[in-house]
């Protein structure tokens, strides 16, 4: 009998290998920024591995990671804006609704004054139009959350081709569905950096010249807005977990009603939170129309908002998480923009099937050293009745002894290998479904890690007890 035990940490968190001192204990012990560093190391040098086998040099190219951060901008904005609502107790499906409003202010604010940082400003407010009207719906009027998010995404849609068409349709170069072109905020590289990295890449050193390749699209051709963007993660990690706003709005989140007993404005945090929610999410369609696309176009977001929601579970509702998640999420589409695009062969994107089955082995080893149990974190009958208790749920559904997990991870890794072996050529799909199975994933093999904001998703009414 194992004598292998599992601790829990107050994140929800455990350890393989039985007892502190684990390889799980360690990493964690790491600062957040060691050890997202150090995964992100162990990924690259995955990667460089599986470039070699496959013939390929797109994986580590500063063309994909380039693409990579501009397809990762909007998720990553999104996700930020869940993270606020969800952190003051309010789930947020609406985002893409928000999204698509601030797609179509953020090109009418920069048609309209002739700057595209007025179409920033415009589809922040736009966004937050989106998350005011939210707020009212399920913090005043207490409408299932659920119910209001949806009828924001249904709602969206007709209102901006409504706007479209009475303003866009009257410009040269508009029509009902779509803006006349819009200018970008522009570009810049970081003098010296750029080049040092240039020169590294053309090493060849196996690696290092991955590394450097991978790096140099990080700060080549890079926008303001997206420069902007990123500063934005800290910035809100830093007003969520060091500020007296931040302790409120997680208070919100939490325990309402001890927060209103303490004399926390319960209402009132919600209230900025949701509205922060849909900026972030109005400036995530900005950056699609004005950095992306060049104009308004309707449909555009193609469900951004939604891979934004499951950035948000990725990142363990942590800012850091989720940035690191919208980057995982956007490495598929930016190595297909080259792949396929350019390249128009599918043969580098057929390497990612040999990285998940990589990914997939390990975590079978990690588990089978481990012998732990995988069981979701404990909820009562109340956080269950929740949206939030939802994804619980799906857990206790989907997990089970550390042995059964251990054997799917090797059933689901030698599905990739074998995939990877029969093809020469990845389906043109392929990316646009990984960011869900990477979250299935992440939710079956990572259940005790995940530790959503208990009362996201509850009614809450001034006086409850």
């Amino acid at each position: 009998m194992s004598n292998t035990q599992t601790i829990v940490t107050p994140e929800g968190g455990g350890t393989f290998g039985g007892g502190p001192g684990g390889f799980g204990d360690t990493l964690r012990a790491l600062p957040a920024w060691a050890r997202w560093s150090g995964i992100a190391a162990i990924g690259v040098f995955v990667l460089a591995v599986v470039q070699e086998i496959s013939g390929t040099s797109l994986l580590t190219s500063e063309g994909t990671s380039s693409a990579m951060v501009r397809w990762a901008v909007p998720i990553f904005l999104a996700g930020l804006g869940g993270l606020f609502a969800e952190r003051a107790g309010v789930v947020n499906i609406g985002l893409e609704g928000m999204m698509i409003l601030g797609t179509w202010f953020g090109a009418w604010g920069a048609l309209q004054f002739g700057s595209p940082w007025w179409g920033l400003a415009a589809g922040l407010v736009g966004g937050a139009l989106g998350g005011l009207l939210h707020a009212i719906a399920t913090v005043s009027f207490g409408v299932d959350q659920i119910v209001s998010g949806v009828a924001i995404n249904i709602l969206a849609p007709g209102l901006t081709r409504y706007l479209s068409e009475r303003v866009f349709g009257e410009m040269e170069g508009g029509s009902v569905s779509q803006s006349p072109r819009v200018t970008s905020v522009g570009k810049f590289d970081i003098p010296g950096v750029s080049d040092l990295l240039g020169s590294i890449r053309d090493w060849n050193v196996f690696f290092v010249s991955d590394v450097a390749g991978l790096l140099r699209g990080f700060v080549t051709g890079i926008s303001l807005f997206t420069l902007i963007a990123l500063l934005l993660v800290p910035l809100s990690a830093f007003v969520l977990m060091r500020t007296k706003f931040g302790l409120r709005v997680r208070i919100c989140g939490e325990n309402p009603t001890a927060g209103e007993s303490l004399g926390v404005q319960v209402f009132r945090h919600k209230y900025i939170a949701v509205i922060i929610s849909g900026a972030f999410a109005g400036l995530a369609g900005a950056y699609i129309v004005l950095e992306l696309a060049g104009l308004y176009r309707g449909g555009q977001t193609v469900g951004r908002g939604f891979i934004g929601l499951a950035a948000l579970i990725f990142g363990n509702w942590r800012a850091l998480g989720i940035l690191a998640g919208s980057l995982l999420f956007s490495y598929p589409f930016g190595l297909a923009l080259i792949d396929f695009d350019a390249t128009g062969s599918g043969v580098a994107t057929r390497g990612l099937l040999l990285v998940i089955a990589i990914a997939l082995f390990a975590t079978a080893v990690y588990l089978w050293r481990g012998d732990r149990r995988h069981e979701p974190p404990q909820l009562d009958a109340a956080e269950l009745d929740t949206p939030t208790g939802s994804y619980m749920r799906m857990l206790t559904m989907l997990g089970g002894q550390g042995k059964s997990l251990t054997l799917l991870a090797f059933g689901l890794g030698v599905g990739a290998l074998v995939w990877y072996l029969a093809t020469e050529r990845a389906a043109a799909w392929l990316p646009n479904t990984m960011p869900y199975v990477l979250v299935l994933l992440v939710l079956i093999f990572a259940a005790q890690r995940l530790r959503p904001p208990k009362a996201a998703g509850k009614p809450f009414r001034r006086g409850d007890h």
